[in-house]
């Protein structure tokens, strides 16, 4: 029944921790974690507990994932619109405010791109990874496709100048219209993309657990071995936690033209969950000049033996070619 809508790099040999989540609430943007009642629950006095309130908000907020939160550390990602109609290519447009309060304009570049920025709706459905242009008033724009009507969530990855280390803010935007959300895929260990291209993916995610995934590209059944670099890597993955949408951006081990790293057909990454629950993963990688995307669906499960990944049927081209 239709509803209406009520408006993350790795070196090689490094695991990148997804850390757990504190509350669903978070999922939704907030600005600033709730933190425990016992900071100040005998303290006598007011300013020390909010300075205990305070030290432990920004300790909770340091262990969340990317992406739960709004504003981190003083910046603070801002869509010009909370809610924009569906359609293949709608403008978005965002600014992130400094600690200042004014728009940050110097960005460091991270994988040839001074900001990353991530859509997918709350089913998990409709991802994209696109790089928006710049403008000197600080406000970022580019056409996102809005496909179907639903609640998204917007990830902007990013350093400012100055910054020590990379923030992901998350921010939801509202596409009015029936909803229908989507279950994850069912079970498969491949991807079939347009074009004769299949993406498999091979290894186990467990919880608690360093994972060596290795997905492997291939076109018409013969192995791709010549990848080209895509935001100088050979393929970049975005994992996103079913539920809350915890954003983690992992690279693989090497890197194009370091001597070492073959341009396929087997790109491998290394990833902890931080629980056991359903993941979905998105492979971007280049190759005759197109950026193709790949989906697929893991569940992490408690111990070593976690269960096979699946992967979705269904091709997902990167359209603005990023």
């Amino acid at each position: 029944m239709n509803t209406p809508v009520k408006i993350g790099g790795f070196a090689l040999g490094l695991a990148v921790v997804f850390a757990a989540a504190v509350g669903f609430g978070a999922a939704f943007g907030p600005t600033a974690v709730t933190a425990a009642s016992s900071a100040s629950s005998g303290d006598s006095d007011p300013m020390t507990a909010m300075g205990d309130t305070a030290t432990a908000a920004m300790a909770a907020a340091a262990q969340l994932p990317g992406g739960l939160m709004v504003s981190q550390d003083g910046y603070t990602l801002t869509l010009a619109d909370r809610s924009l109609p569906a359609g293949p290519s709608v403008p978005l447009r965002f600014r992130i405010l400094g600690p200042d309060g004014a728009p940050v304009t110097g960005y460091r570049t991270a994988h040839d791109k001074d900001l990353h920025l991530i859509v997918v709706r709350r089913d998990l459905s409709g991802f994209q990874h696109v790089h928006p242009t710049l403008a000197p008033d600080g406000t970022w724009s580019v056409p996102v496709e809005l496909a179907a009507a639903g609640q998204y969530r917007v990830f902007a990855d990013f350093t400012p100048t100055g910054y020590d280390g990379g923030l992901t803010l998350g921010a939801d935007l509202a596409v009015p219209g029936p909803y229908n959300p989507q279950p994850l895929p069912s079970p498969s260990p491949t991807a079939d993309l347009a074009d004769g291209y299949r993406v498999t993916l091979d290894g186990r995610l467990a919880a608690g657990h360093d994972s060596e995934l290795t997905l492997r590209v291939s076109k018409d059944g013969v192995p791709v071995t010549d990848l080209q670099p895509y935001l100088a890597a050979n393929g970049h993955l975005v994992a996103l936690r079913s539920g809350d949408l915890a954003y983690l951006h992992v690279h693989p081990a090497g890197e194009p033209g370091d001597g070492v790293t073959p341009a396929g057909p087997g790109i491998t990454f290394y990833a902890t969950a931080p629980s056991a629950g359903d993941y979905r993963l998105f492979l971007g990688f280049r190759h005759n000049g197109v950026v193709r995307t790949a989906g697929f669906t893991m569940r992490a499960e408690e111990g070593v033996g976690a269960a096979m990944p699946s992967a979705t049927p269904a091709a997902m081209t990167d359209g603005h070619g990023h």
